[in-house]
């Protein structure tokens, strides 16, 4: 299999404080049924193909957070169907 991402990303092992801390406050955005883990391809992440600028990083996935908040009628189960026919769609396999 080729790599999900092939941009240069930094792993979370390489990442300076300040990469780290925002990669935690993004991550705790988040509702609790996205707290574990999913099996990612070779150890990468969607959310690490985009380390390069931080920033610009937490503020994109914050707002992914923000429409996923618990209050909003969407549950989990149709995020993940949303995404099982956008991901095609684009031609995206994960």
């Amino acid at each position: 299999t080729s790599p999900m991402t092939w941009i240069k990303i930094v792993r979370p092992e390489e990442a300076d404080p300040s990469l780290l801390d925002l990669l935690q406050k993004t991550r705790a955005l988040y509702p609790p049924e996205y707290s574990v883990p999913v099996t990612s391809v070779e150890g990468e992440s969607i959310v690490l193909s985009h380390t390069l600028i931080p920033k610009a990083m937490h503020h994109a996935f914050a707002l992914l957070a923000e429409l996923m908040r618990p209050e909003l009628p969407l549950e989990r189960r149709h995020h993940e169907m949303i995404a099982t026919l956008v991901s095609p769609a684009n031609r995206c396999f994960y």
